[in-house]
């Protein structure tokens, strides 16, 4: 929803009017950082860097394991993957550390 004079755009989850560079920005969503601090974007390619047990699949990930074309949630923390043998994948970004 605009104003009637178009320049400011009315954000539903603060109730608030923005102007249309606050609105973008807010759009984006929060940024998500790895491991060391790289950050992390939809496609990205990341390497575990700690075993985990994934709940549920009674499997362990080892530390070095690649995992390819990651998905952000909206969330700064997590990020959804796809791994073989597990579906709806969900890692938390302080365990990976972005492919080069």
């Amino acid at each position: 929803m605009t104003s009637s004079d178009g320049e400011y755009v009315y954000d539903e989850e603060t109730g608030e009017w923005l102007s249309p560079e606050d609105a973008a920005e807010n759009a984006k969503g929060p940024e998500v950082l790895d491991a060391v601090g790289n950050p992390l974007a939809d496609g990205d390619a990341v390497t575990l860097i700690k075993d985990l047990k994934v709940k549920g699949a009674g499997q362990t990930l080892k530390r070095g394991t690649l995992i390819k074309s990651i998905r952000l949630t909206g969330d700064a923390q997590e990020i959804d993957c796809r791994h073989e043998g597990i579906k709806g994948l969900v890692l938390r970004a302080e365990f990976v550390k972005k492919r080069s």
